[in-house]
C-alpha cells in the first residue's frame, strides 16, 4: 500500500478540477463559435451567389443594349447560343445564353448550369423596327 503525503493529493485533486473546467471552456467556446462559422459560411455563399448574379445582369443588360441597336437582324426567328463577348463573362460560372427571337420580341437569358449560382437572368424586349431577316426579300 502507498500513503501519499497530504500535500501531494491537494495538488492531484487540483489539477484534476483545473482540467474539468478546461474541458467545460473549451465546450461552451466550440458551442458559442460552430454556430457563428456556419452562419459566415452561409453568407459567404449567398453574396458569392448575388455577386454572379450582377455580373450576369451587367452582361444581359450590355448585350440586350447591342441587339437593340441592330445585331438582332443577324439572327433568324427561333432560339438561339448566343456568343458573349464580354470580358466579364469569366467571372461567372458555368452557364448558357440563349437568344429567343420573335415576331415582335427578343428575350436574352443566362441560365447557370448549376443551382445556387446567382439564379437565372432575363431580359425580354420588343424587337426594334426594321427588316424581318425571315421575309424574302422585295424583287
Amino acid at each position: 500500500m502507498v500513503i501519499c503525503p497530504i500535500p501531494f493529493a491537494r495538488a492531484r485533486r487540483c489539477r484534476g478540477s483545473i482540467s474539468v473546467e478546461l474541458t467545460v471552456a473549451l465546450g461552451l467556446l466550440v458551442a458559442a463559435v460552430l454556430p457563428l462559422s456556419v452562419s459566415f459560411l452561409r453568407d459567404a455563399l449567398a453574396l458569392r451567389g448575388q455577386y454572379q448574379r450582377a455580373v450576369a445582369l451587367e452582361i444581359v443588360d450590355g448585350e440586350m443594349e447591342i441587339l437593340a441597336a441592330g445585331e438582332w437582324r443577324t439572327f433568324p426567328p427561333g432560339r438561339h447560343a448566343y456568343p458573349v463577348k464580354a470580358g466579364a463573362a469569366t467571372n461567372l460560372p458555368p452557364g448558357t445564353f440563349t437568344l429567343t427571337v420573335t415576331s415582335n420580341r427578343l428575350r436574352l437569358v443566362w441560365q447557370p448550369a448549376a443551382r445556387g449560382q446567382g439564379g437565372p437572368v432575363t431580359r425580354e424586349i420588343r424587337r426594334p423596327p426594321g427588316p424581318d431577316p425571315a421575309a424574302p426579300s422585295p424583287p
